[in-house]
């Protein structure tokens, strides 16, 4: 019997914009619309949720992995919305996130699985991001905003298509 291939059980992947560094909510005219669908969504989140202490994932998801052959036994959810922090962004404190199931490789899967998946997920990204803070991705994320905010009105407000 050989070792078998180690990898997690679960995997999350996002990206983070802290909306207090969100220079410009209002919808550019000339604006795509995927852009114009993703200001109107950081919009809802801001109106709901203010701009402090709170941070907006795209292009997030999760895998759960049931089985060890990466063929069959897996769930992946897509993920999008707010993630809370406490008043020093050290500690996640709760989420305001939109859950899909994307794909899935498990024919034994029943609808209440998923509705419970789903609430994994919200607690999975939760912890993850707590990790994210931990490692110091959230600090470099709020210094890369701060860095584009000062070249945008180096230039005059325009940094490009879309933006």
């Amino acid at each position: 019997m050989s070792a078998p291939e180690i990898h997690p059980s679960v995997t999350i992947t996002f990206d983070c914009t802290p909306l207090r560094g969100v220079p410009r909510l209002d919808v550019p005219l000339d604006a795509s619309p995927a852009f114009r669908a993703r200001l109107e969504r950081f919009q809802r989140a801001v109106a709901k949720h203010g701009t402090r202490n709170t941070y907006y994932l795209t292009n997030a998801s999760c895998t759960f992995y049931f089985t060890n052959d990466p063929a069959i036994g897996w769930v992946r959810f897509e993920i999008e919305g707010t993630v809370l922090t406490d008043e020093l962004d050290r500690k996640t404190v709760g989420s305001d996130l939109d859950i899909k199931l994307e794909q899935e490789t498990c024919d034994w899967l029943t609808q209440p699985a998923v509705a419970w998946l789903g609430l994994s997920v919200k607690r999975a990204v939760e912890v993850e991001f707590d990790k994210y803070i931990a490692a110091g991705d959230l600090s470099r994320a709020i210094q890369r905003l701060a860095r584009e905010q000062t070249a945008s009105d180096a230039a005059g407000g325009f940094l490009g298509m879309n933006l």
